[in-house]
């Protein structure tokens, strides 16, 4: 009887996979597998490696878990040197990524200058300074504080550090859908409701917890949609969750909201089981850093660091953030452009008979009631120079959003839009 040579190496449908054979086992016992084998590779799947195991059996092994396989990554708007490429254009404003468009404070830069020779070495682990300048400013402990690679990255560790098995994320629909990767990269169930005249729907997330929710998120002011709910009814909701379920703050924006006096600021409830986040990367404009940071109770706030890189955020991110949190002058020249900014938009889209939606935030959602109408709105912008954001990847594919710029781009952009509508 032949025996099997030491391996043979299959080729087909862009796949090629080495199938290591067993010399005591005679050549015809491997004709099932190779079958099996090419059956998978007609059918698209991931390349498997197929292990002959003691006792004559194949153990086919995927190398891609079903729900990673699932996923559709987040997909940011394409950069600007791309587009002006693609379009033979010079200048190029981009008010797709709620960016601050007065670009960093003076006072990060400097400290990024001061802190270039020692990048030769690993940033401060604990981000200490930064923490401590935090609890400060907010008024509680650096062991209430979570510091991290931008705020999703400290969502992430949120993900990994609570969910697993059978849990299962609340949250609605139109909101940030950087959480909806996450969740699913997780391997858990994400539940969603719908909004309300934009709005998150309290009531019925409430209403929809069930014994496997852990987490709720709750985006505040909303992303893409800009509106809040207000203190009276975050107040009304919180008294109908469960004390075991994990509640979720994301505040990326808070600074342009926290004047309003309907606002419920997270940090003034001190509640056990909410998490609040926020983020260097709007009103500080250092998008590009990747800074962020999570408030809570310290016992979870331990967990989430237990599992955080152990060297994020880098030791450029924490001193442009330690400077920046102490720049008072630069956050309210920030707040100062976005209202006069908000403002002239507000009025110019009225004025062109635009459905947008009041917005808490730096940016203004659009409603055209026609994905078409978006669709070429973007394009024709696009080839002007001016980038906004379509919400069709938020669930909303009949709106766009448009992040509030500086007066002249602010200007350009209502000029462009007189003759494109």
């Amino acid at each position: 009887m032949p025996t099997a040579p030491n391996a043979v190496t299959l080729r087909g449908f862009g796949h090629a996979a080495r199938l290591v054979l067993r010399r005591d086992l005679p050549t015809d016992y491997y004709t099932e597998a190779m079958a099996t084998y090419i059956q998978q590779l007609a059918a698209k799947t991931d390349p498997l490696r197929l292990v002959v195991q003691q006792g004559g059996k194949l153990a086919p092994r995927k190398l891609v878990p079903t729900h990673i396989e699932q996923l559709i990554s987040y997909k940011p708007g394409r950069p600007p040197e791309q587009l002006k490429k693609e379009l033979g254009i010079e200048k190029f404003i981009n008010l797709a990524s709620n960016e601050n468009p007065l670009g960093p404070p003076q006072s990060a830069l400097k400290a990024i200058s001061a802190a270039l020779p020692d990048i030769c070495r690993y940033p401060e682990s604990g981000s200490f300074k930064l923490r401590e300048a935090l609890g400060h400013k907010l008024g509680v402990n650096i062991e209430n504080l979570a510091i991290g690679s931008g705020s999703e990255s400290i969502m992430a560790n949120i993900v990994r550090a609570f969910l697993h098995g059978d849990d299962e994320v609340l949250t609605s629909e139109g909101t940030f859908i950087g959480l909806l990767v996450l969740v699913k990269a997780q391997g858990v169930k994400l539940r969603t409701v719908p909004l309300k005249n934009y709005h998150f729907d309290l009531d019925a997330i409430a209403d929809a917890v069930n014994d496997r929710t852990k987490i709720i998120y709750l985006c505040n002011p909303n992303n893409p949609t800009g509106t809040i709910f207000t203190r009276q009814e975050f107040d009304t909701f919180i008294k109908k969750i469960p004390e075991h379920v994990l509640v979720i703050m994301d505040e990326a924006y808070y600074e342009f909201a926290c004047d309003n006096p309907d606002y419920p600021d997270s940090m003034s409830y001190r509640m056990d089981n909410v998490l609040t986040l926020r983020t260097f990367a709007k009103a500080y404009a250092m998008a590009g850093l990747r800074l962020g940071y999570g408030l809570g109770h310290e016992y979870l706030i331990d967990f989430v660091n237990r599992i955080r890189l152990p060297f994020e955020p880098n030791s450029l991110a924490q001193a442009a953030g330690l400077a920046a949190l102490q720049d008072e002058e630069f956050l309210e020249e920030t707040l100062a452009n976005n209202r006069h900014a908000m403002a002239f938009l507000e009025d110019a889209f009225d004025k062109l008979g635009l459905q947008r939606v009041p917005s808490h935030g730096n940016f203004i959602l659009v409603e055209m009631n026609s994905q078409e109408k978006v669709n070429r709105i973007h394009e024709e912008l696009l080839k002007r120079g001016i980038a906004i954001r379509p919400l069709a990847a938020f669930g909303l594919p009949t709106c766009f959003r448009v992040t509030t710029g500086r007066p002249a781009e602010n200007h350009l952009l209502v000029k462009h839009l007189k003759t494109i509508l």
